[in-house]
């Protein structure tokens, strides 16, 4: 049987605001993850051997990568040619030039001609050599309304008509390609592609208006002996008979991601009797404490308990917590970095609740019979931070009910508070306040 490795959105470069600068290196250490777990797998394909490594695409956050960033892509792929283990490289939706600028950034390999290794920008299908036999692999990178339709043709068509003749197109194309496929030898494609049964993982606002959801009944063909898919950064198997796969992304791109394995699959391929097994990778964990302090008499023990050291040990950590503003100043923040001080990076965001989502007292219940002088009363009662404006209150409302009956108008009076969303930042730890 064939040995396969199968592998997909790198995104090498991505995340750098979760990192910091290693001043031993000068590079980010969210590019020195990435590079480490690209290198877990590498090591894997060697160490086997496989026969062939198949990447899905995505090696990149976008088309023009900085050389840094493409040296070190460049520098673990070079491990595969100089062990002389054939390797395809698709091009995903990442990896191509926007606005129709042609090109995409794994296109060099073939320009160079590196040995072994094959850019699959195009519907085309390699017949690649191994030491334990051959095996077929049909390539299809990421498509657009513009690669398969000119736009006269989809002049006065609805979306859903558009897409629908897309898929046509698709359909044809591959019956052209899988008609020349020999039968008598093992085939896989390798496809960067929404399936329209996948969970979606971070990708899914990545791509939005740029592509178009492939049924999966296009995809389970008795031809294909393994579909190797990329896009959809959360590892899953949507069939069985034959095995349609996304590895998933190999490192966490952000916190959407916290939850889910990262890893990539190893295929022992023969016609009719495909193996699979999901490889996990040790990559670096993302967590989350949010604290509820508004109703604690001490809030910073509250904090302090919640930060677990087994948690926060090398992590990329956010601590979110909700406070009163009474409570400000009983919170002290040095001791929170110092306590967030073994993270691999930190972001510390208090939000303020807004005095006006208070719970309401039970004397201003909805069958409460105060007038609403008294109630105001009543509520500017509990309130202490309000006592030394709240003559000025009563007499402004006083006013405005003089107003009113003299109009015969009554109306009531409101006040909204709009959340405002605090835009997190790992760059450097600092505190964020919003108000709830």
């Amino acid at each position: 049987m064939i040995k396969i490795l199968h592998l997909s959105d790198i995104h090498l470069g991505s995340g750098f605001i979760h990192g910091r600068i290693n001043p031993a290196t000068g590079l980010n250490t969210r590019l020195e993850d990435f590079v480490a777990t690209l290198g877990q797998c590498i090591d894997r394909a060697i160490a086997e051997p496989v026969d062939l490594v198949l990447f899905g695409g995505d090696a990149f956050p976008d088309a023009t990568p900085p050389p840094v960033v493409q040296e070190a892509f460049a520098s673990q792929f070079r491990r595969l040619a100089d062990a002389q283990i054939p390797t395809v490289l698709l091009v995903g939706n990442h990896d191509q030039h926007s606005q129709g600028q042609g090109g995409a950034s794994l296109c060099i390999y073939r320009t160079l001609g590196v040995p072994g290794f094959m850019v699959g920008d195009r519907l085309h299908t390699y017949c690649i050599q191994t030491s334990h036999g051959p095996v077929q692999v049909m390539t299809l990178p990421w498509l657009t309304r513009s690669t398969l339709l000119t736009r006269p043709e989809t002049e006065g068509l609805s979306l859903g008509e558009v897409n629908q003749l897309l898929i046509e197109r698709l359909r044809v194309a591959l019956e052209g390609e899988i008609r020349q496929l020999d039968p008598d030898i093992p085939t896989v494609l390798l496809a960067h592609l929404m399936a329209d049964t996948a969970r979606y993982g971070a990708e899914r606002f990545l791509a939005v208006g740029k592509g178009f959801t492939i049924p999966l009944s296009l995809l389970t063909r008795p031809c294909f002996d393994y579909v190797a898919l990329g896009h959809v950064h959360r590892h899953q198997i949507l069939c069985e008979q034959p095995p349609v796969v996304y590895p998933g992304s190999i490192e966490r791109v952000d916190f959407s991601e916290a939850q889910e394995d990262k890893g990539f699959m190893l295929i022992h391929l023969g016609q009719g009797q495909t193996q699979l097994e999901f490889c996990p990778l040790s990559v670096r964990s993302f967590h989350t404490v949010e604290v509820d302090v508004s109703d604690v008499a001490d809030p910073q023990a509250a904090l302090m308990a919640a930060l677990k050291p087994d948690q926060i040990e090398s992590a990329v950590v956010r601590l979110i917590y909700r406070l009163r503003t009474e409570q400000l100043d009983q919170v002290d923040t040095a001791l929170l970095h110092q306590a967030l001080s073994s993270a691999h990076s930190y972001t510390i965001q208090p939000e303020l609740i807004s005095q006006l989502a208070r719970s309401r007292l039970p004397e201003l219940g909805a069958d409460s019979s105060l007038d609403p002088l008294e109630a105001l009363k009543t509520y500017l009662a509990s309130r202490e931070d309000l006592q030394d404006i709240a003559t000025d209150l009563l007499e402004a409302a006083q006013h405005l009910l003089t107003d009113a009956s003299i109009d015969d108008k009554p109306e009531v009076a409101s006040v909204t508070v709009s959340p405002t969303l605090a835009t997190s930042s790992d760059s450097e730890p600092q505190g964020q306040l919003r108000l709830l």
